[in-house]
């Protein structure tokens, strides 16, 4: 049977691993829990932060087709359907 984790291995300095210890026993959670939370968080930081990104790209967009209300991107994106 194919394992069902993979090991991960990687350098922090003493402080950082004493702190992410302490930080792992304060939520009363393993290491390994704590790194996947970590990972997740992260990951849907990046992509709100990137959602905003194109948001104001699109609002830019629009503005310059005289489109300013959320009303008017939905009978756009709906009229041809």
């Amino acid at each position: 049977m194919a394992r069902k984790t993979a090991v991960v291995g990687f350098s922090v300095s003493p402080a950082l691993a004493r702190e992410y210890e302490r930080l792992a026993e304060r939520e009363g959670t393993t290491k390994s829990d704590l790194f996947r939370r970590m990972v997740t968080t992260y990951k849907a930081e990046r992509e709100e932060a990137e959602f905003v990104v194109l948001q104001r790209k699109m609002a830019r967009r629009a503005r310059k087709i005289g489109v300013f209300t959320e009303e008017e991107v939905e009978r756009i994106v709906f009229e041809d359907r």
